[in-house]
């Protein structure tokens, strides 16, 4: 008995002085408490290769910087986004409205599956995919790593050419 509660003591000793230690400068998440009217929305700025007709929203972190993000996307009725990828993981939670999303490297209506308001997609990183709002506007709320990039499957569809 004795030498078991010895080896449970030494044991616990031996967790405690590997357990991870907390960085004194370790930076904390600033809290981010919004509701709907405090979102500010604005054309995707150029520079993220989204179509002109989307609108973002971005409601923590910095989308174009490593690290986590959140944003969301208005993509008006019948907005498309051609096929394309990004270098990470997109998680897609759809909030509004019916988003059409399909694989592959080329925009396909056939190709498209709807997916209603509460819906759930993951785009797994160097996927190609495509997009649009089917039927009417559509809130679409993306998380993941940044930075977020868009590479398109065709270089002529990208409208940062244009």
């Amino acid at each position: 008995m004795k030498l078991t509660a010895l080896l449970l003591l030494s044991l616990a000793a031996f967790a405690q002085s590997n357990a991870p230690k907390k960085s004194p400068t370790a930076v904390k998440p600033k809290d981010v408490l919004l509701t709907p009217d405090q979102m500010k929305w604005m054309p995707a700025p150029a520079a993220t290769g989204l179509p002109p007709v989307v609108q973002v929203s971005i409601l923590s972190g910095d989308p174009f910087q490593a690290g986590p993000f959140v944003v969301r996307l208005k993509i008006p009725a019948g907005g498309k986004i051609a096929a394309h990828w990004h270098p990470t993981d997109e998680h897609i939670t759809v909030l509004e409205g019916t988003f059409a999303a399909g694989m592959g490297d080329k925009f396909s209506e056939a190709a498209l599956h709807d997916f209603p308001a509460g819906s759930y997609v993951l785009m797994p990183r160097t996927m190609h995919h495509f997009a649009s709002a089917k039927g009417g506007d559509v809130v679409i709320q993306i998380h993941g790593q940044g930075p977020f990039v868009v590479n398109y499957v065709d270089p002529s569809d990208d409208p940062r050419r244009k």
